[in-house]
């Protein structure tokens, strides 16, 4: 709900700005259909390629992913990892997790615990285009000079398809002073600030702490979601294929996707775990 109020206010926000002649209206333009595209988005298989900055270093992982919206149904493999995940929102609020290791087990895991989320930027509910979209809104909507700051750099090809290249930057990205209430954690503030949740944690040296944090503990959050962000938007699907997003010291996230199919339909054992060509 909170989403769909921002994106509303949004499209307000940029329908006025695309009447003023001083502000490109192309970046507007392109973002309205991204955000249409990723709200008629019902079922999604893509490769995704990551690079993720965690304690100063940099993990990269290539998975394959596919994904029925609602209900939530999501199946996802990364083979070098050796990796299996399958999560059945109908089933369970657990997710099946299977390591092609030493013991061999499959595991019942919490999509948002800290075996899951340990080493990652984000957790498997955000897997998809919705995330992307959030983050824009997010970043936007805390900016006051919003869609000012994007530009639009014309036509290039990325990942094997035609894009849109926008880039955004606000210059007086920081942090701020933020104190903790009761039950409160380092996601929750995020979410409740619109900030991005892992430079949340990197500032405050919680990177792997995903509990409560004690009350009235003292906290540096950022004041945007990121200092700069560069997107590239297919021009024929208007979904993302690359995403890099900045802080005041560098990247510290990306995404590139490839492999991209919109609402094929799913067959019922794609999200089961006797699938034959599944590991579980």
């Amino acid at each position: 709900m909170k989403f769909k109020i921002i994106l509303i206010l949004l499209v307000a926000i940029f329908t006025l700005f695309s009447f003023k002649s001083t502000i490109d209206p192309r970046p507007a333009k392109i973002l309205h259909q991204m955000f249409d595209s990723i709200k008629n988005i019902r079922t999604l298989r893509k490769h995704v390629a990551s690079l993720e900055r965690v304690d100063r270093k940099f993990l990269s992982a290539n998975s394959d992913i596919k994904i029925l919206i609602s209900p939530r149904k999501l199946y996802f493999i990364n083979s070098s990892k050796k990796l299996e995940i399958l999560f059945d929102s109908e089933d369970s609020r657990k997710a099946l997790v299977k390591l092609h290791v030493f013991p061999y087990l499959s595991m019942s895991l919490d999509p948002t615990g800290n075996i899951m989320r340990k080493n990652q930027h984000y957790t498997i509910n955000e897997l998809g285009f919705d995330f992307i979209g959030k983050s824009v809104a997010f970043t936007l909507n805390k900016d006051k000079e919003g869609i000012n700051n994007i530009i639009y750099h014309g036509k290039v090809l990325r990942n094997g398809y035609m894009c849109y290249y926008l880039e955004y930057e606000n210059k007086n990205f920081g942090y701020m002073s933020y104190v903790t209430g009761e039950k409160e954690t380092a996601t929750s503030i995020a979410l409740k600030l619109g900030v991005n949740d892992y430079l949340l944690r990197d500032k405050n040296d919680l990177l792997n702490d995903f509990g409560y944090l004690k009350k009235g503990r003292k906290l540096l959050v950022p004041n945007l979601y990121c200092k700069k962000a560069i997107l590239y938007i297919d021009e024929k699907l208007a979904l993302p294929v690359s995403l890099s997003l900045y802080d005041d010291t560098g990247l510290f996230e990306s995404y590139d996707y490839t492999n991209i199919e919109v609402n094929k339909p799913f067959k019922s054992e794609d999200f089961s775990r006797t699938n034959k060509d599944y590991g579980f």
